[in-house]
């Protein structure tokens, strides 16, 4: 269904604006040692969608990725046409293997051909096979692999491959990590990222924290998938610690499990998007949980942001009689059902509006608490 761094002096600030046709995308800027893109949207509300793990391969690998599902998907968010498209990680299945990437070209063509730019977050299968792997990731966002710098007056361009960076777009900032690199508050990564949210624009409402490994979910190894690694729980605690303080609103979203998950603590929302066609991984539910569906959920999440509001859908995928079929999927059961076999617009996985000067989440009167993750502690009220 069709839905709708400088070198040299702190004066040094240097743009490069990249082009698609005559209409500028992005515009990355240098200053200070960090690398940032820059951008308005056409106009508001704008969308952006969400999701990951799709591990573009031999459609014949059948057991890494599900070609079928992965290509409806595709399909799906290049009609749909939003601003850009954010992949939380593991693009490709053997980031050193060209062929994978040259699947990942074919396959993606569609978003190309639609004006729908790629934001990546590298992970781990994106990085499997060392450097060629890091190769063959950079050459296909170049944005990412050089810096355009100004030194004496002559433009220099520099060979500095961004393996975390940011983004400001409209009145959001996007801070991408690579959770396969050090990240710990002391290293280089962790030490940008807490400069970075010490310092969020005031024109940002929202602060969108992508990554490939999530800080939070109830898969594991037991159930065939993966657990919250002890490296991601600093991290958190960082994004908790500064939401305490920060007018704008965090959200977390992470892939590498390969389902859908919501959770939130600490007044962050953390969501895990990982159902972009690599095999499924359960995921154990509870009563309380946002979002309680069982099963495989390849899916994407479709984020619509406007002055001080965002609001959140998730697009589930079911095949029936061989054919893909689109549904909203509400994280929680407030009974809103089908109305002439079609899904409800006002279904929203999450919503936030601007409430004095902060944000409150709207919710349904018949959402229940929230589901407070283990060993964390007692959920946040707010």
């Amino acid at each position: 269904m069709k839905r709708s761094a400088t070198i040299a002096t702190a004066a040094a600030f240097v743009l490069l604006v990249l082009m698609l046709g005559s209409r500028p995308l992005w515009t990355q800027s240098i200053a200070g040692g960090s690398a940032a893109m820059q951008s308005q949207p056409r106009g508001y509300p704008f969308t952006f969608v969400g999701y990951g793990d799709i591990r573009f391969t031999d459609p014949a690998n059948r057991d890494a990725s599900d070609p079928e599902r992965r290509q409806a998907l595709v399909r799906q968010i290049a009609a749909d046409k939003p601003d850009f498209v954010l992949i939380t990680g593991d693009l490709v299945y053997v980031g050193s293997n060209a062929a994978d990437w040259r699947r990942f070209d074919r396959e993606t063509e569609s978003l190309r051909q639609a004006g729908v730019r790629i934001v990546p977050v590298l992970g781990n299968h994106d990085v499997r096979g060392g450097e060629p792997a890091l190769d063959n990731y950079f050459r296909r966002f170049p944005e990412l692999q050089t810096r355009q710098v100004t030194v004496n007056g002559h433009n220099i361009s520099l060979a500095q491959p961004q393996r975390w960076y940011s983004m400001h777009y409209g009145n959001c900032l996007f801070l991408i990590l690579d959770s396969d690199t050090d990240h710990s508050p002391a290293s280089a990564q962790g030490q940008w990222l807490k400069t970075e949210l010490a310092d969020v624009p005031r024109d940002v409402d929202f602060v969108f924290v992508a990554m490939h490994h999530p800080p939070y979910t109830q898969s594991s190894e037991e159930m065939g998938g993966h657990s919250a690694r002890p490296d991601e729980q600093p991290l958190a605690q960082m994004l908790e610690q500064r939401q305490s303080t920060l007018r704008a609103r965090i959200i977390a979203i992470a892939g590498h499990v390969h389902n859908y998950e919501r959770y939130q603590h600490g007044g962050v929302t953390y969501m895990v998007s990982g159902g972009g066609g690599a095999t499924p991984y359960k995921v154990r539910r509870n009563p309380n949980d946002f979002y309680r569906e069982d099963g495989p959920t390849y899916h994407y999440c479709t984020f619509t942001v406007d002055h001080g509001k965002l609001s959140a859908q998730m697009h589930k995928l079911e095949m029936q009689d061989g054919q893909p079929h689109f549904r909203v999927a509400l994280d929680l059961d407030d009974g809103i059902g089908h109305a002439g076999g079609t899904e409800s617009a006002t279904r929203l996985a999450f919503e936030f509006h601007q409430h004095g000067i902060g944000f409150r989440p709207v919710r349904s009167t018949a959402e229940p608490r929230q589901h407070a993750i283990e060993p964390v502690g007692a959920e946040d009220p707010h």
